[in-house]
């Protein structure tokens, strides 16, 4: 029997790579979009799936986060989620756009971006990020299977991502998500 995790990871997957096979929606061009077949992802693994304590930042003040084209990009800190993974605890920050907040769609979005020690071997070297919803209370899960690479890592021409953090640096590997092969940069 598969695990409602795993069908979620592979909901997950097979919406990424439906995103990049779609000519309007991709981040890819010419060859590399004719060529593309799939993300090479990671196997699930649970160990990956961790419950934060989330505590909310009060009085955040917007701040521009620098992006990948050297502009900027308004965001405001929503609160900081700790986790433990193999024993010892981390502390990531997570993020609101403050351009996104304006739209329904977007208004209970966080943004996570981190880099962990796979980087620049396993996974891109500007570092990952995660899609979260804001939650009820004060725990959130932290699904890093369910992490991907910013539009950059496949065309810096035509995308402006936002660069990690220093404090959203981990020096643990996280082997979930999507992985990376350096074929879009030549």
């Amino acid at each position: 029997m598969v695990s409602k995790e795993v069908m979620e990871i592979k909901k997950f997957q097979k919406n990424l790579d439906a995103e990049y096979l779609d000519p309007k929606q991709t981040p890819l061009r010419g060859d590399n979009f004719k060529n593309f077949k799939g993300h090479p992802f990671f196997p699930f693994d649970i160990k990956y799936r961790v419950n934060a304590k989330l505590v909310k930042t009060e009085d955040a003040q917007p701040f521009e986060l620098p992006t990948s084209s050297g502009k900027t990009k308004s965001y405001k800190e929503y609160g900081k989620a700790t986790f433990e993974l193999d024993g010892k605890p981390y502390t990531l920050t997570l993020y609101q756009s403050l351009d996104l907040i304006k739209q329904d769609k977007y208004k209970d979005y966080l943004f996570l971006p981190f880099r962990d020690a796979t980087n620049e071997k396993e996974t891109y070297g500007g570092g990952k990020y995660m899609d979260l919803k804001i939650p009820k209370g004060n725990t959130i899960i932290l699904d890093f299977n369910q992490s991907y690479h910013p539009f950059c890592a496949y065309n810096a021409y035509d995308y402006n991502c936002p660069i990690v953090p220093e404090e959203n640096k981990l020096p643990v590997e996280i082997r979930a998500g999507v992985m990376y092969e350096d074929i879009y940069h030549h």
